[in-house]
């Protein structure tokens, strides 16, 4: 595939992995990941600052071949944030054109709006605990569909309650489902259960399977 100047798209890639997706409602089924390497947020919280730097460019015949040979119906292209990368859109699109079912993990600082519309796109929306609030782009909240997802991490109760906040000024719930997922060894992850529970808030809790099951190893 070429860009509109007749060039071949090409992707800088942190890592191509096959495990189990360990969050959003495809938790627990064996994907094929695309790690894109860059992002313009430094998150706090972030587990994956290994992916800001470096990476290997590759061409995007290159990257849809590895993904073949792991014979997985089901693919996440993740990162750092994927669409900081020209290419990622392509990415997408010719998964979806190979009939995978492509899932886009996006910190909602960047515009969703030209994503190929068979994909499910988890947004991020970024609490104040995590350091890049004023990134939110709010105007993804028009794009979400029903296949999408919002994913909201939480470090704290004051976290929590901003997110409670969010869904109703927002309607968020009205729009796609809504994930809570606590920070690792910041939230507990029973206080968030019993808040949830207390305010009977429409939202689907989630833990990272992936770090249940082989800890914070890279790749999994």
């Amino acid at each position: 595939m070429n860009t509109p100047s007749g060039h071949p798209v090409t992707l800088r890639i942190t890592e191509i992995f096959h495990s189990l997706q360990g969050e959003t409602s495809r938790a627990g089924l064996p994907t094929v990941f695309v790690r894109l390497t860059g992002c313009p947020l430094r998150c706090t919280w972030c587990d994956t600052t290994y992916s800001f730097t470096g990476g290997t460019r590759r061409s995007l015949d290159d990257v849809l071949a590895e993904i073949a040979a792991y014979a997985c119906p089901t693919v996440c292209v993740t990162g750092g944030e994927p669409l900081a990368q020209k290419g990622c859109l392509a990415l997408l699109t010719a998964l979806c054109d190979a009939g995978y079912s492509v899932s886009l993990e996006t910190s909602g600082a960047l515009d969703i709006a030209d994503v190929d519309p068979r994909v499910s796109r988890i947004v991020d929306l970024k609490a104040p605990g995590s350091g890049e609030e004023a990134r939110n782009l709010l105007s993804n909240l028009d794009h979400l569909a029903p296949q999408d997802e919002l994913k909201l991490v939480l470090a704290s109760e004051a976290d929590y309650l901003w997110a409670r906040h969010m869904l109703a000024e927002h309607r968020l719930a009205e729009r796609c489902p809504v994930l809570l997922a606590p920070v690792q060894g910041q939230l507990p992850p029973a206080d968030l259960a019993a808040w949830i529970l207390r305010d009977r808030l429409p939202v689907r809790m989630q833990v990272q399977l992936h770090k249940v099951i082989w800890g914070n190893e890279p790749g999994r």
